[in-house]
């Protein structure tokens, strides 16, 4: 069953989930500094030290599901994960968000994790499941990580699964106590393409490929 969105954040995290789940093209470490530990570091604009729910949906891209019907691979969701119209939803369940301004120097300016336990994708083909759960999103630097399972047997641990793009993210929308972003697109890593010819048995998976656009809520007060 969906989740309902719990994530509480301040007005002016607002301006945070704009930038920081936008997917800013910067460079990260995975680390997330909760404040300035030393006088090199400036202190943020804004901090979400906690998440407490959410939402992050992907409008699946028809080409993407005609290329895994091509290869003759089937899609499917896992735990906490639904599909409703097409878009595949998977709740947040943790994590951390830190915002600098992008007009200082400091670099990655966005910083954190967000954590989706317990819910994930399966593509089948024949007896061949292959699964991606336990997303881990780096807004720093843009990557999706995930778990890769082949038939219940575990093939990579955090592996870079997507890249994530903002350039098309669309501006800010309010609607009662939500907060909403949409059109960050997200394509099949390098690594995942890789992976999924290797256990395919196939070359038609290729990196870059568009996966769909991402929206996330996020309830604001």
């Amino acid at each position: 069953m969906r989740k309902s969105i719990k994530a509480t954040v301040g007005v002016a995290a607002a301006a945070l989930l704009v930038a920081g789940l936008g997917f800013s093209a910067t460079t990260a470490t995975a680390s997330v500094p909760a404040k300035a530990s030393s006088s090199s570091i400036p202190g943020p604009v804004a901090a979400v030290p906690e998440l407490k729910g959410g939402n992050t949906a992907v409008a699946l891209d028809a080409n993407f599901l005609a290329a895994l019907k091509s290869l003759g691979v089937t899609p499917g969701v896992l735990g906490s994960a639904t599909l409703t119209n097409g878009s595949v939803h998977f709740p947040i369940t943790g994590g951390d968000v830190v915002y600098w301004s992008p007009k200082g120097s400091y670099r990655p300016y966005v910083q954190g994790i967000i954590l989706h336990a317990g819910s994930g994708l399966s593509l089948t083909a024949g007896s061949t499941v292959v699964s991606l759960t336990d997303f881990k999103v780096n807004p720093g630097n843009s990557v999706l990580y995930g778990n890769v399972s082949v038939n219940g047997t575990l093939a990579a641990a955090d592996a870079p699964l997507f890249t994530l793009d903002g350039t098309t993210l669309k501006p800010l929308s309010l609607s009662g106590n939500d907060a909403i972003l949409t059109g960050t697109t997200v394509h099949v890593s390098a690594t995942a393409a890789g992976l999924l010819d290797k256990v395919f048995n196939t070359t038609g998976v290729k990196g870059g490929l568009l996966v769909g656009v991402a929206t996330i809520t996020a309830q604001i007060k």
